[in-house]
């Protein structure tokens, strides 16, 4: 595994749920075990996160193993609890969000243990520039597929190596064609120049992101080869804290018309909606509203079908 595993525990953790924070759409890289725990790889090493609620309450103790910072448990413990929101929090959140909004309140029952993920930058800029028009598990398999091919291993994991993410350094030396092993498609020539883009400053810009205004990083972002508006509002929400943002893409603009009354082609006016009634919560929100949708499929498929959300 490349290094021994240890274990790091935080206790009393509430508004917390493995398959709502993995399963929603914001990390690829992570992926559930039999037991119910989640495996991924995050920093060039690898982690097992596992919950322990506390019967009878809305509490639990969250339990990580891995061999990230192993000498530094100081660094380590700030890095959790970090990439993990575990000092928001959300239980403010809902009420403020529930607060005379019906939908909003069935979307956070639907996955109350959501949680918004803290990821490295870069690896984020590039997973969201391959998320675009893909499905979950095809995007998970064209990362992994740039894993193998161009970043470090790591170790083995069930008899299978595996393999960090690939660092700027990694990218910027290879030409668009050097990526047809990945089957990215028109997307490799956007992470090409990509990373030629951001590796003129060394990265600093996108590394200190999350301490500069969010429409400044914006456009920066937006600058970037095959970065739109919403995929730049999924790098600031799940990687820089910008907890403000609301990305729109086809499914949020069919919930924003079929559950709030708005056309669903007018993107200003759903985006103005999210920012005077979620406010600065306007990404969480979205993850709720976005969670629910996936789950309305199978546990409702009567609403699911009647408001068309695959029309």
């Amino acid at each position: 595994m490349g290094g021994e595993l240890i274990k790091q525990e935080f206790h009393n953790v509430s508004d917390f749920g493995l398959d709502d924070i993995f399963d929603c759409g914001q990390c690829f890289r992570w992926n559930k075990e039999t037991d119910g725990s989640w495996s991924g790889i995050v920093e060039g090493a690898f982690a097992n996160i596992s919950f322990r609620p506390v019967r009878g309450e809305d509490t639990g103790t969250v339990i990580i193993w891995s061999n990230l910072y192993a000498a530094d448990p100081e660094r380590r413990e700030k890095y959790w609890s970090n990439y993990l929101d575990l000092d928001r929090d959300y239980s403010a959140i809902k009420r403020i969000l529930g607060t005379e909004d019906v939908v909003m309140q069935k979307a956070i029952k639907a996955s109350p243990g959501i949680r918004i993920l803290n990821q490295n930058k870069w690896e984020t800029l590039i997973s969201f520039i391959i998320s675009q028009n893909n499905n979950i598990p095809r995007i998970k398999n064209c990362i992994e597929s740039l894993c193998r091919a161009y970043g470090h291993r790591i170790g083995k994991l069930k008899g299978s190596s595996i393999f960090s993410f690939p660092a700027i350094e990694d990218i910027i030396a290879l030409e668009e064609n050097d990526l047809d092993v990945c089957r990215l498609g028109y997307r490799a020539r956007y992470i090409t120049e990509t990373a030629k883009q951001v590796a003129r400053d060394g990265g600093a810009f996108l590394e200190n992101a999350e301490n500069v205004p969010t429409a400044e990083i914006a456009a920066y972002l937006e600058g970037l080869t095959g970065v739109g508006a919403k995929v730049a509002n999924c790098i600031m929400l799940f990687s820089m804290k910008k907890t403000e943002v609301f990305p729109i893409d086809v499914w949020m603009r069919r919930v924003m018309s079929r559950f709030y009354g708005m056309g669903e082609d007018n993107i200003s006016a759903i985006a103005d909606y999210a920012e005077r009634n979620f406010g600065n919560y306007g990404g969480i929100a979205q993850q709720y509203l976005f969670n629910y949708i996936r789950k309305l499929k199978d546990t409702n498929p009567a609403v699911y079908e009647r408001f068309g959300f695959e029309k």
